[in-house]
């Protein structure tokens, strides 16, 4: 009887790890690099593509299904899964300025959408017919139609967090426009060095987000994604060499997941590098995607599908 149980005992000891094996974390997203938006599968797989030649900033799935996509410098649409444009907007010069270029968007739960505007210098929320019904200009030190502003975001406050990449500087406007906080990047202790990929360095800030009451940052050319209290402490950072074998060159847009993981946009960092990162907040990298047949050295704007809770992004 000791003999059988002793056996029953190292099989179960055997086959514990493999009923308690961990399921690799996969992920389905929708990406614009190559010439398209994408939409790839769990697998590698393309879902779903239309065809886009611009570089898009921003990016967004909608919770009607349709996708919210950034086609040329000055226009976006609502396109449905078959492809069909059913909104459209088109930002022109105002008064007194030369061009305009749109870096970032977003559909308001009330139906608008607000646009940001470089070279017009201002925020604006359109409506389902495109008209403008609300708009605010920006403080801007370094104007710059192509770099007044990347990720721009209104928070559930009524404010607007607004990445103003050229001034390297975040700073939080109020419901009324006036600039209630800011946070400047500086250079991280580094010399200022030009270039897109790992060589570049500067304070040319991509996005922010409000989480869990502080300020989460992807830097830009800065190399590196940083979290910072209202007191503008640096409380959490991952720095450009500090995730091991991986690279960080342009930090771009950043997700945190309902599970506190971290999804990081990593752009120009060539193809020895992923071009998404999934880190916990120790440090752990749980996922990359590395597609550079899919996408390529540009996929600056993607969001993870499927989620489970909230997502802020």
């Amino acid at each position: 009887m000791n003999r059988i149980l002793a056996c029953y005992l190292t099989l179960l000891a055997l086959t514990a790890p493999l009923a308690h094996a961990v399921e690799p974390i996969t992920h389905k997203i929708l990406a614009q690099d190559n010439n398209h938006v994408v939409v790839l599968n769990e697998k590698g797989d393309v879902e779903w593509e239309v065809p886009c030649k611009f570089t898009s900033h921003d990016i967004a799935l909608l919770p009607n299904g349709n996708y919210l996509l950034h086609m040329s410098d000055t226009t976006i649409v609502e396109m449905t899964p078959d492809k069909q444009v059913v909104w459209k907007h088109e930002s022109k010069p105002t008064e007194g300025h030369k061009a305009v270029q749109i870096h970032a968007f977003q559909r308001l739960e009330n139906g608008n959408t607000m646009v940001s505007e470089a070279g017009n210098a201002r925020i604006i929320e359109v409506d389902k017919d495109d008209k403008i019904v609300k708009e605010f200009p920006l403080s801007i030190e370094h104007p710059s139609t192509h770099s007044d502003t990347r990720l721009v975001r209104k928070l559930d406050n009524g404010h607007y967090l607004v990445a103003h990449e050229n001034d390297g500087i975040v700073r939080e406007y109020d419901d009324a426009g006036k600039v209630v906080w800011s946070y400047k990047l500086g250079l991280a202790g580094r010399p200022e060095s030009p270039g897109h990929g790992p060589e570049g360095h500067g304070d040319h800030v991509y996005s922010a987000y409000l989480s869990t009451g502080n300020t989460l940052i992807g830097c830009g050319n800065g190399n590196r994604v940083i979290e910072v209290t209202p007191k503008g402490d640096i409380v959490w950072s991952i720095d450009q060499h500090e995730l091991p074998g991986i690279t960080l060159a342009w930090v771009t847009m950043l997700e945190v997941l309902p599970n506190g993981h971290i999804v990081i946009g990593n752009c120009h960092a060539g193809p020895e590098n992923p071009q998404l990162i999934e880190v916990t907040r120790d440090k752990q990298v749980v996922w990359t995607l590395k597609d550079f047949k899919n996408l390529g050295n540009s996929t600056a704007a993607t969001q993870l599908l499927g989620a489970e809770g909230k997502v802020i992004r």
